[in-house]
């Protein structure tokens, strides 16, 4: 099982040796391919071989770009993460409209709920506002008690005065947390053989992570969490390193201990296999615990 988080900041040569990553920078390290689920690269003035690049992809390992100022930009995804993906494409693309919105209101539901559990452990007494928001999700969340949730939930959390539209440096390490998550959300559905670009909510033409952006939402109130323990009065390398070795942090899911990466993979592919089967006791949602 894979588990080590690679994160590269400085001026480095990364290629490929007999199975390991190999860094040439002030030092050299080898590290094996096998142990690697994520590899972060920080610094534009890193190069790599296309060795390196196609085995990562073969090997399904997620590879996140920074641009000059270290924010996540772009991310390299295989073309075909199964062997079985024009079969699931053509699933994909007949997935049923009732599927589509019971799963969305689970997804909307569970993320509600981590949200709550957030408030909860701050002693935030608007959680029980969201109890209800979350006992209310409708089919599709046709009420929007996500939106509703949200407003409630931020304004409890960083103050009446915060909005997820400020450039400030709450909103930049979210963000940046964000990314990270939703980079390994699109490797594990890449990785089951479906396509990002279709999702069940999000239906942007300009998003080609709709579906990613659809099953990272549970997910969110890992960060924001972190976010708050952070207290960030700016985003530096020592947040970054937080917010991605979140990842490692150790979560419940089907009833046993599992580092969050691991439990995204989890949840992805009962998602996945939900919105198929239209049967919604399958999703194993991941649930935030203070």
């Amino acid at each position: 099982m894979t588990w080590r988080i690679v994160v590269v900041s400085g001026i480095a040569k990364l290629d490929l040796r007999l199975n390991y990553l190999v860094i040439r920078g002030r030092d050299l390290r080898k590290i094996h391919l096998s142990e690697i689920s994520l590899l972060v690269i920080e610094n534009t003035a890193v190069s790599l071989t296309a060795a390196l690049l196609c085995e990562l992809n073969k090997r399904k390992i997620k590879v996140v770009f920074c641009d000059e100022r270290r924010n996540p930009y772009g991310e390299l995804m295989p073309y075909y993460g199964s062997h079985d993906s024009t079969e699931k494409l053509r699933v994909q693309i007949k997935w049923k409209t009732d599927n589509k919105q019971g799963v969305w209101r689970e997804i909307v539901r569970g993320k509600i709920i981590n949200q709550r559990n957030v408030l909860s452990k701050y002693e935030r007494e608007q959680y029980s506002m969201l109890d209800e928001y979350a006992a209310k999700v409708e089919l599709n969340d046709s009420t929007n008690r996500e939106g509703h949730a949200a407003k409630v939930y931020f304004n409890a959390l960083f103050g009446k005065d915060f909005t997820r539209h400020s450039n400030d440096p709450i909103n930049s390490c979210l963000n940046y947390g964000y990314s990270v998550i939703l980079s390994v959300v699109n490797r594990d559905i890449v990785s089951a053989g479906y396509f990002t670009q279709l999702g069940i909510f999000h239906d942007n033409t300009y998003n080609q992570y709709n579906l990613g952006s659809d099953l990272m939402e549970p997910f969110r109130p890992f960060v924001d969490d972190l976010v708050v323990e952070m207290g960030p009065g700016d985003i530096t390398s020592t947040e970054k390193r937080r917010l991605i070795d979140l990842l490692n942090k150790e979560v419940t899911i089907d009833g046993k201990k599992n580092y969050l990466t691991n439990a995204i993979g989890i949840y992805c592919r009962s998602v996945l296999d939900s919105v198929c089967s239209g049967d919604l006791s399958v999703i194993k949602m991941c649930e935030y615990e203070s």
